[in-house]
């Protein structure tokens, strides 16, 4: 049976993308929607394993309280910043926002892919640490929700 998130994502998701303005601005933030939507492909390809990171934070404690956080319900805060990102929204790499969901979409389902063709596979978050399937889920779904609030798609 599909958990609440893995369904969200699955089935829910990609539909709210279809609704967004490309040049739309968000609530907070610097990215356009298109270049969320692009963020978002990038975050995807870290959790299926095709971008590989290192792990920024090495502190035990602050990785303990990181991933505490990640686990829990309480949202992202807005204009998070993440050593990551950079201070300016990326260009678009795609000519158009459809190609860009096309392309997020991908990798999205390759996320599911991964993970079917090896259960028990573990790729790095390079702010929260190794992170099973279960966990990835989680986070792509508090992550996903984050940019959704912050263009309005979502409450």
């Amino acid at each position: 049976m599909l958990s609440e998130k893995e369904y969200f994502l699955k089935n829910e998701y990609l539909p709210l993308l279809h609704k967004l303005d490309p040049l739309q601005k968000g609530k907070w933030g610097k990215m356009d929607a298109q270049q969320m939507v692009e963020h978002m492909r990038d975050v995807f390809k870290v959790a299926n394993g095709k971008i590989v990171l290192p792990l920024l934070v090495t502190d035990p404690e602050k990785l303990t309280k990181a991933r505490a956080f990640m686990m829990s319900e309480a949202l992202f805060r807005e204009n998070t910043k993440v050593p990551v990102m950079p201070e300016e929204p990326r260009p678009h790499k795609y000519a158009g926002m459809q190609e860009a969901i096309k392309k997020t979409a991908a990798e999205l389902a390759d996320v599911f892919t991964a993970y079917a063709a090896d259960p028990a596979k573990i790729f790095m978050a390079p702010m929260f640490g190794e992170l099973n399937y279960e966990e990835q889920i989680h986070l792509l779904y508090k992550h996903a929700k984050h940019h959704l609030r912050q263009f309005g798609l979502v409450d």
